[in-house]
């Protein structure tokens, strides 16, 4: 893999060893050797890529608030998830981002659109998001993780979205660039 043309990455790894797993991520730590010769570890958390879904309609969206126990706080976003153990069946983001919509919301979606992928923090893990968007929304049941028991779902005007990013109670780093490339989508489209 090259960062430019040609030109090879500024970083080799040399070896590597598994220091922590468990069923939802993987911690490694490399032994790197820079483009200057000198060397120095780097700490990665694999993780699988997961999807996040922005349920649209009438000028607003469906968002979800639950408990993050990383941040001990409860955090509005849009529904995400990753499948939790490889099974049979589908296992594209496409389907994964149907099933999250789905088990957090209750909606169905006659349309789900790609609008691209994103890295979450690679400046020390591998996992990326898939982001779609979901429009022609149809209500049901919803099909909650136990971990997801205290969750809330709520439809938001998008004037009241755009209130909770300036004040704060919209902050999941992937819902926020995920509203970033449903921003560039519709600019497109005029």
């Amino acid at each position: 893999m090259t960062d430019r043309v040609g030109t090879p990455p500024p970083v080799r790894r040399l070896d590597g060893r598994t220091v922590y797993r468990n069923p939802w991520m993987t911690v490694r730590e490399d032994r790197i050797e820079r483009a200057d010769g000198s060397h120095g570890i780097y700490g990665v958390v694999d993780k699988p890529d997961f999807a996040l879904v922005i349920p649209a309609e009438n000028d607003g969206f469906h968002l979800v608030e639950q408990y993050r126990y990383p941040v001990g706080d409860r955090c509005w976003e849009f529904p995400q998830g990753s499948w939790s153990v490889p099974a049979g069946g589908d296992r594209s983001p496409h389907a994964l981002a149907a099933a999250e919509l789905r088990e957090e919301t209750g909606l169905v979606a006659t349309r789900i659109e790609h609008l691209g992928r994103i890295h979450v923090a690679y400046g020390y893990a591998s996992q990326g998001c898939h982001v779609f968007l979901a429009t022609g929304l149809e209500s049901g049941p919803t099909r909650r993780e136990a971990s997801e028991a205290d969750m809330v779902h709520r439809f938001v005007p998008a004037a009241e979205l755009t209130e909770m990013v300036h004040d704060g109670r919209f902050r999941d780093a992937a819902s926020l660039a995920a509203l970033t490339l449903l921003t560039l989508a519709k600019g497109a489209t005029r």
